[in-house]
Order: C-alpha cells, then structure tokens, then sequence
C-alpha cells in the first residue's frame, strides 16, 4: 500500500501530530496505527521493549522512511510531502553512531556547521556545553564511546533544532555523561525546544518527560504523564515499606486488615522506625500494560 496523507490540521501548539500511522515491512507490522499529538515545548517520551516500533516511529517523523499508511506532521509540515521545510528545523541523536574516525570533534562540528551555515563560533559553544575542551585534537577513533556520543549530541545542536529527537541518547554513556545529558535536555525544554525520546531508563523518562507513550507491537498501549500512569495503575492496592527498630524491613498492604493490625501493633510496641507508602513506578505500570519487563527481549 502506498502512502496517503490523511492528516487533519494540526492544532496550533503541535509541534508533531500522527494519525493512523502506519509502516509495515511485509508481514510485520513495526508501526501499527499510531495517534499522538505533541505540543510545542513539551518533553515526550516514547517507551517500550526493542522492536516495539519506536526508532520506525522516528525514522517517519524525520523524513527518512515513508509511512504505509496514515499521516504524520512535524512543526505544520507534511512528513512526506514537504520535507525541505521540515529538516532544517529539527535534528537527530540517531542509534548510531556514524562519525567518522579520523576527523576531531571539533572539526566534525565545524563540518556540519558548515553545512547548515551556521556560524563558527557555535562550535566552541557546544563544544564546552557537552563537556569537551574546544581544542580538543585527537581523531574520533580515539575517543571513547561516552565523547563520541557528546559530540553527536553537540552536532544534533549545531542548528539549534525547533524539534529534537532522542533515539536512546544516553546509551553507552557513564553516569557522570548521562545527567549532564539531561541537565542539556532539560535547559533545551526550558528555553522552547521540543524533545522527542526513546529510552529504556524508566527513571530517565520520569524525570525528564511531560508525558509518556508505552509502545508494545507497534501501537500505544498507555499514553500520560508518569505521575497519572502511575496512579491510574495503583488500583485499590496500598502498599508501604516498613523498617523496624531491629532493623528488618516489611512490606505491607494498607489495604489489608492484617497488614494494618501487624503495623498498629509495630507503633504501639514502639519498634516502628520509618513508614514510607510506595505507588507503583513506571517499570510496574510498563508490565501491566506491555505484558512484560522492559528488559525482557526484543520483539519480533
């Protein structure tokens, strides 16, 4: 089936809007009816297991593979039809990292910069934002993979993109380059940019996004911010972690007379120290909904 737009207006504050969108290879269906509606300024994250159809949902909205079916806008534009006025305002930290190994990060920089005529003192800039000295003068083959993926964050910048998308970004990255990564998105939400972002951190996606998809086999199965996913998903259960004066530590159910009797009897004999009730986390809601833990294995 070839593509055909049947996309409604967006409204005026989306910055990427789906209808029915679709992308199938034979058989298989990657991307199987997806509707979103994303506004201009917000973090979305989109979550699910590899091959749950979320870099085909990417690889569409940039502009590098046609839909099946359905339709799909970014910034207003057709995701087909009028390309040319979509890729010079948005960019990419793609699954891969394609740089190319004699070249420094700063002359990468400066290559790119070149090509979207961007000024030659942004290099620098971005250069010292992701953490790399300016004059740094090694090629990239000898750099580990935490500075090559900075230097593809950097150069995802280098246009200073109305829409940014973040395949994975911080994979391969240390603890130290992860949060500077999201200090960075954070500020770029803060100053207007739009992010979109797959990940399998759950505690990534709760800090960082206004609202979270759950893609499992190609559709959304869940769609909210992370604190409505998670109370819509907590039911009648309450649950509290317990730790007692010796030491030892429970988990109760406030929603059971038991439980309540054993924790009024831990008060009342004093040997309660701390009480901390516990709501269901992202990776709780994600099995619920997708059947199974993130981690669990690709899909096929």
């Amino acid at each position: 089936m070839g593509y055909a737009s049947c996309m409604t207006p967006p409204a005026p504050d989306a910055a990427i809007l789906t209808r029915d969108l679709r992308k199938h290879y034979g058989e298989v269906r990657a991307v199987d009816g997806v509707d979103l509606e994303i506004a201009r300024g917000e973090c979305f994250g989109l979550l699910g297991h590899n091959g749950a159809g979320k870099s085909t949902t990417i690889r569409m909205l940039t502009c590098r593979t046609d839909p099946t079916s359905g339709g799909g806008s970014v910034l207003g534009h057709d995701v087909v039809s009028d390309r040319p006025s979509i890729r010079p305002r948005i960019n990419l930290v793609g699954d891969r990292q394609n740089l190319h190994p004699r070249l420094t990060g700063r002359a990468t920089l400066r290559f790119w910069a070149d090509l979207y005529g961007t000024d030659a003192s942004r290099v620098d800039e971005l250069l010292l934002l992701v953490g790399l000295d300016p004059d740094l003068s090694r090629p990239m083959k000898d750099y580990s993979t935490g500075m090559r993926q900075r230097v593809i964050i950097a150069r995802s910048l280098i246009n200073a993109p109305e829409v940014l998308f973040l395949d994975e970004p911080t994979r391969g990255l240390d603890p130290a380059s992860s949060r500077t990564l999201r200090g960075i998105v954070h500020d770029l939400v803060e100053q207007g940019t739009t992010v979109f972002l797959t990940t399998h951190d759950m505690a990534e996606a709760d800090e960082l996004c206004d609202r979270i998809a759950f893609m499992s086999e190609g559709r959304i199965v869940a769609l909210g911010t992370p604190r409505a996913l998670r109370l819509d998903h907590a039911g009648d259960r309450v649950e509290a972690d317990v730790t007692l004066a010796d030491g030892s530590e429970h988990r109760v159910r406030l929603d059971r007379a038991d439980d309540r009797a054993r924790l009024e009897a831990w008060s009342v004999s004093g040997d309660l120290r701390t009480v901390h009730t516990r709501e269901p986390t992202l990776a709780d809601v994600f099995v619920a909904v997708a059947g199974r833990p993130l981690d669990a294995g690709a899909v096929t």
